[in-house]
């Protein structure tokens, strides 16, 4: 630090020259445009925690003067933002007074001269200097990586680290169509309809205890899935009461290989599986986005997680090797801090019963590789490469004495916000919360509130399918479920009160043994679906009913109740999408269940797609990233992804020259060029290319193109024709609609002669991008010949005279032989 204290001989000590300036960005502002003010010494310090104390004085155009004070790294200049708010001219002069600086380095430790910057001027204008002007998100398909430049495609760009709290995936454009872009298979096991002596049973989809797809994360536009099944492993990573994670994981049952795949191109990048010693047949249990930002580094990364406790290894998902590993990593859900690095919490007693003595814990994964760093100036990347560290040892970054004891368990936690600790049984429920905030670290914010259950509560089978299932940090509510009376109890996480209960559901939602996944909180709503096939949607604030939405069951293929038993798998861009599940797969399969999508706010119906997109209780459901729904399909064991296309189109107009005021006829074809129409399989049944079809008519024809159902009567997609006139003139023609073959016409009469520039528009839609083409046309004048070559009379002329001098020359041959 800058200091004289203690400081022997310091009037003997060097005298140093320094060296001030101030400079503003931009120079020339508007009023009320922030401005960023540099300034300090050119004189830097010795180490990184030292500084100069330094001072700007403002004068504005009327002569009030004001000051900005900062001290500088150790770099010698800072940074501050000054708004100004007077039109004219600013004039700014940086300050230094005489100071002896008793630097670690001998040769920068002495007195530092008092001295002033030269006057720079920030001139203020009514308008603000331009901001750079930015990019809108892409009207047409788009690939990955994105240039950062592009900021703004940031809300349509979503990752899917691990299933998030509510299954509450933001920063989507989220389907708004049953479009599929690609397909796959799910892995090594066959799929569909097994056939012949096997009469209608299909091939088995996992469904129960052996589920597909688990674990499955997308990354930068990249899906990583597992292919092994894995007993219970639903459970763990579906079932979770919540919490933004996953817990400990599960017996591995089958050979596991990880798969990453291009979400926008359908390739595959890479597969393989992984044996780390004790650790065989490792396998994905979640990702991590990792944002780094110390003095000197700063970005983003990425890592695929094997495991979550014990021993984790961090893969490289671009290349899937092996980063770095931790080792002793503690039990628990994990839980993703503010820069995405992953948390645990524990209650520990360190005394006795009789003396509790108890502490709040939190590992923190980046503290594991950061403690005892001298400074947070280093990279990350290259600091972890090769390395194994030890997560019990040096993971815990926080241990806060509890002042008082709290009834029951860690129940949820917000990081950087709060612990919910609570019990609920037959006689109350009791809630506590423990503050994570900067500055009061453990402070209790509430202390076991208790509410005392009702008498009914008696009767019912707790921790059955009962209890906490879901929990919200915009509403601070907590949310209990009673299964055998199919109710939801409210409960306040901002003073531990009970706020409202809600009417019974339809009796079968009682049968349901992963309720977990079936509550979720957004848009301050509460959303409930089970095997009743009643979607719920309440007020958040009081319990009440907003609207129901039932997924009937047309045929009665289903054997619970005349509706489709629903699982929500997740909401995103106001829409909430639903599936059909079964905890055991009936054979045959029950035919048409249904995935769709509901408005969240109102209830209305999106899209659906009956058939298609079937979900499994015990393997992994429907995720989202880079607005692509990726998903496994339990009637034929393939992997889908859904979401908006390219298109490509052709237009042709008479390659010859017509006559003005002649009706021309222009056309051309649509097409869907989705990476999954290139498929060998499709290209045999579609060797025309698969046309572009209307929304309203998109499930059924997703189910023609890509499941081999009989075709249905499908539309095509509007088309507008433009033009440019032989007189430079931009006339619209006007608009047609291709047909199920992609085709499609227009008629028109040109007025004019001259060359014709023809456009075909399709403006886009819910399933695809927009696309355009171009062609000419030539028209001749009125009561000109239309000279589209030699006439047919000049041919014949030719021909003949060609045909009368072979017959003489043939002739003469004759004489001259005999």
């Amino acid at each position: 630090m800058i200091t004289t204290t203690g400081i022997a001989n310091a009037q003997t000590e060097r005298e140093f020259t320094t060296f001030p300036f101030v400079d503003t960005v931009p120079r020339t502002a508007g009023v009320g445009q922030a401005v960023l003010v540099n300034f300090g010494l050119l004189n830097y310090l010795a180490v990184d925690g030292d500084g100069w104390n330094v001072t700007v004085t403002i004068t504005d155009p009327n002569g009030k003067t004001s000051t900005l004070e900062g001290m500088t790294w150790s770099t010698g200049t800072v940074g501050k933002y000054f708004v100004p708010d007077t039109l004219g001219t600013y004039n700014l002069q940086c300050n230094f007074e005489r100071v002896y600086y008793n630097a670690s380095t001998a040769s920068l430790r002495g007195w530092y001269a008092a001295s002033k910057s030269n006057v720079v001027e920030l001139v203020v204008q009514a308008d603000p200097k331009q901001d750079y002007p930015g990019y809108d998100v892409p009207d047409s398909y788009w690939t990955r990586p994105i240039d950062p430049q592009l900021r703004e495609w940031w809300s349509i760009s979503g990752s899917w680290v691990a299933r998030p709290r509510n299954a509450y995936a933001p920063y989507n454009d989220a389907p708004d169509s049953a479009h599929i872009l690609w397909t796959m298979p799910i892995g090594d096991t066959l799929g569909g309809l097994s056939g012949g002596d096997t009469w209608q049973i299909g091939y088995q989809n996992g469904d129960a205890y052996e589920g597909k797809f688990v674990g499955a994360v997308i990354i930068a536009g990249v899906l990583y899935y597992n292919t092994g099944g894995t007993y219970n492993q639903a459970t763990a990573g579906n079932a979770n009461s919540g919490a933004m994670g996953v817990v400990n994981g599960s017996v591995p049952h089958q050979r596991n290989t990880i798969v990453a795949v291009d979400l926008h191109t359908g390739k595959t990048l890479w597969e393989k599986s992984y044996n780390f010693g004790t650790d065989n047949d490792a396998r994905i249990s979640q990702g991590q986005i990792l944002v780094w930002d110390c003095l000197n580094n700063r970005g983003v990364f990425a890592y695929l997680w094997l495991g979550n406790s014990g021993n984790m290894y961090a893969v490289e998902p671009r290349t899937g090797g092996l980063v770095y590993n931790m080792t002793n990593v503690p039990a628990g859900t994990i839980y993703y801090g503010p820069n995405g690095e992953m948390l645990k919490y524990q209650l520990v007693n360190y005394g006795t019963t009789e003396s509790p003595n108890w502490h709040l814990l939190q590992w923190n994964s980046s503290y594991v590789v950061h403690k005892g760093k001298v400074s947070m100036m280093e990279s990350w990347g290259s600091q972890v490469q090769g390395v194994t560290y030890d997560a019990a040892a040096r993971g815990y970054d926080l241990n806060v004495s509890i002042s008082t004891p709290l009834t029951g368990n860690i129940m949820t936690v917000f990081p950087a916000d709060r612990v919910i600790v609570g019990r609920a049984n037959v006689e109350d429920v009791t809630l506590s919360a423990i503050s994570l905030k900067s500055g009061e670290v453990g402070r209790l914010l509430f202390t076991n509130e208790r509410w005392s259950s009702p008498s009914v509560w008696q009767d019912l089978m707790m921790g059955s399918q009962t209890g906490w299932m879901t929990y919200s940090i915009d509403d601070y509510v907590a949310i209990y479920w009673a299964k055998e009376i199919r109710v939801h109890y409210a409960f306040s996480l901002e003073n531990g009160k009970f706020l409202w209960a809600t009417e019974p559901q339809i009796y079968a939602d009682a049968w349901t043994d992963s309720p977990s996944s079936e509550k979720l909180v957004a848009y301050n709503r509460l959303y409930a679906a089970s095997c009743g096939g009643i979607v719920y949607c309440y007020d958040i604030k009081d319990g009440k009913l907003l609207w129901t939405y039932e997924a009937e069951d047309k045929y009665t293929e289903s054997y619970i109740t005349e509706n489709w038993w629903l699982m929500p798998v997740f909401i995103s861009d106001g829409k909430i999408y639903l599936g059909h599940m079964e905890h055991s797969a009936l054979e045959p399969k029950p035919r048409g269940a249904p995935f769709l999508a509901l408005d969240a706010i109102t209830g209305d119906l999106v899209w659906e797609i009956d058939g298609a997109f079937r979900q499994t209780r015990w393997g992994g459901r429907a995720i989202i990233g880079d607005s692509i729904i990726v998903t496994q399909d339990t009637y034929d064991q393939q992997i889908y992804a859904i979401g908006k296309g390219p298109s490509s189109m052709t237009v042709i107009a008479p390659d010859v020259a017509v006559a003005v005021n002649t009706p021309v006829l222009i056309r051309g074809t649509i097409m869907d060029v989705s990476p999954g129409t290139d498929s060998t399989e499709l290209k045999l049944r579609f060797p025309n290319g698969v046309p572009a079809v209307s929304d309203e008519s998109m499930s059924e024809w997703m189910l023609y193109v890509y499941k081999q159902f009989p075709q249905q009567m499908a539309t095509g997609v509007s088309i507008r024709i433009d033009a440019i006139d032989p007189n430079g003139n931009y006339v619209t023609l006007g608009d047609t609609v291709s047909d199920a073959n992609g085709k499609f016409s227009f008629t028109f009469t040109p007025d004019k002669d001259g060359q014709y520039n023809i456009y075909a528009f399709f403006d886009g839609s819910d399933s695809y991008y927009k696309t355009d083409a171009q062609t000419e046309l030539l028209v001749m004048p009125a009561g000109q010949s239309v000279d589209n070559g030699p006439p047919y009379a000049l041919y014949a002329f030719i021909v003949g005279i060609v045909m009368i001098i072979a017959i003489v020359f043939i002739g003469l041959l004759i004489l001259k032989k005999k």
